[in-house]
């Protein structure tokens, strides 16, 4: 049996109608305008989890998640984030399910997982993408076919030389 090439899955999260939360789906639409050879691109809107379902059939050998993610960055900064870390930062969200779940629910059908997180500089209903988070969709967009020779994204790195003190009234 003849070998299938690389399939890549782009699953692209966000609510286009609250700013720079639509970072995800502009994204989607920008694949649709020039598309990505070798990606299905997912505008899984602010309901990904309805699409785990066609995700899990498709297999795809590595899944890119895109969603824009307070991370405490200037607006348009790009991270790459590790599973363990979005479950440990509280993040923004708008979504009906934490993006943790799912991941854990793909996990066990996609060898590989890769969420990239764009820092938000006004997530509000009605509010117009911020021209930073516009430039970062396009150079991720730009970037996506690099994806298995690195897409020169940093990671992030959660500050824990910080202590948050909780004070109570």
């Amino acid at each position: 049996m003849p070998e299938l090439p690389l399939h890549y899955a782009l699953l692209c999260v966000g609510n286009s109608m609250m700013g720079d939360d639509g970072a995800g789906p502009r994204l989607a639409e920008r694949c649709a305008e020039q598309p990505l050879p070798g990606w299905t691109v997912v505008d899984g809107g602010a309901a990904p989890e309805n699409d785990i379902g066609y995700l899990r059939e498709l297999r795809p050998a590595h899944l890119v998640i895109v969603d824009a993610t307070d991370m405490g960055l200037p607006p348009g900064e790009m991270r790459l984030l590790d599973e363990d870390d979005i479950g440990e930062m509280f993040l923004l969200t708008t979504h009906n399910l934490p993006l943790t779940f799912l991941i854990q629910q793909l996990r066990e059908d996609i060898p590989q997982i890769t969420f990239i997180g764009i820092q938000p500089e006004v997530v509000a209903f009605y509010y117009p993408m911020s021209p930073a988070v516009e430039q970062a969709v396009e150079r991720l967009h730009q970037r996506l076919p690099t994806l298995e020779s690195g897409l020169g994204i940093a990671p992030f790195k959660i500050d824990t030389s910080v202590e948050t003190v909780t004070t109570r009234r």
